[in-house]
């Protein structure tokens, strides 16, 4: 048996007055965009940003729905939006927030597996890493260099090919 070790770096900040201006805009738009989102049964409302290769921006929220499996996350309305609006185009940075009724927003969360699944797919497809700006409604932020650092043993296409 052979034992090895997986290790990723991420930034962390105290709050959003240490990012830089670009990165506290588009964090400070998750943190907006997030009201915009439909959780009438969790009261869980996650909003995400992302500026695109280009400079411009596209918005997602999550949308939930009373047959639960059929709602769906934030940052996978985002990717579609995006992929639809901007055919083949990279995302530079995504940022992701959350907050709600009863929701305790201090922190930054990930996430969810599907949405990292998601995440790296997108990556792979454009052949770019995207910079992924984690952080509640107040306290610390997590900036990661690529999205795939959140998922290290993602299923790809390469896994597909006979």
């Amino acid at each position: 048996m052979k034992e090895q070790k997986l290790e990723f770096h991420y930034e962390v900040y105290d709050d959003i007055s240490e990012l830089s201006q670009e990165d506290a805009s588009l964090l400070s738009k998750a943190r907006e965009v997030l009201n915009q989102a439909y959780a009438p049964y969790s009261h869980f409302n996650v909003g995400a940003v992302a500026r695109m290769a280009n400079g411009d921006e596209v918005k997602g929220t999550n949308q939930e729905n009373a047959s639960y499996p059929v709602g769906i996350c934030a940052e996978r309305v985002l990717l579609g939006t995006a992929a639809n609006m901007f055919p083949e185009m990279a995302i530079s940075t995504l940022a992701i927030s959350y907050g709600g009724k009863n929701v305790v927003s201090d922190h930054p969360i990930s996430p969810c597996g599907m949405c990292r699944q998601a995440l790296s797919e997108f990556e792979n497809r454009v052949n770019q890493p995207m910079r992924v700006i984690l952080g509640g409604l107040k306290g610390k932020i997590y900036i990661l260099a690529s999205a795939s650092l959140l998922l290290p043993f993602a299923f790809t296409k390469e896994e597909l090919k006979k």
